[in-house]
């Protein structure tokens, strides 16, 4: 393992300490895990990009299509000022 020596302004200092200790943990601890957590939500939104660039949007409009037309479940209905647009892709 490696020792890291960082500046920390005293307010986020505070704050780290304040959470980590709330949560049971060492402030090691806890910037350990927002590190690797932060690591991890940056890799999956590369991933989705590279996804999204092989996308084939002609198949997905396809797939979307076979799906029934129904009424949303209660709660799930879209606000009445809502308008339905539609994709258009060239």
């Amino acid at each position: 393992m490696t020792t890291l020596s960082i500046r920390v302004p005293d307010s986020l200092h505070r704050a780290i300490k304040e959470l980590a200790t709330k949560d049971g943990y060492s402030m090691n601890q806890f910037l350990i895990t927002a590190a690797a957590e932060k690591l991890s939500a940056l890799d999956t939104v590369d991933y989705l990009r590279q996804r999204a660039e092989r996308a084939n949007l002609k198949d997905f409009d396809n797939l979307l299509a076979r799906v029934p037309d129904a009424a949303a479940d209660p709660g799930d209905e879209l606000p009445t000022k809502h308008s339905r647009r539609t994709r258009r892709h060239s």
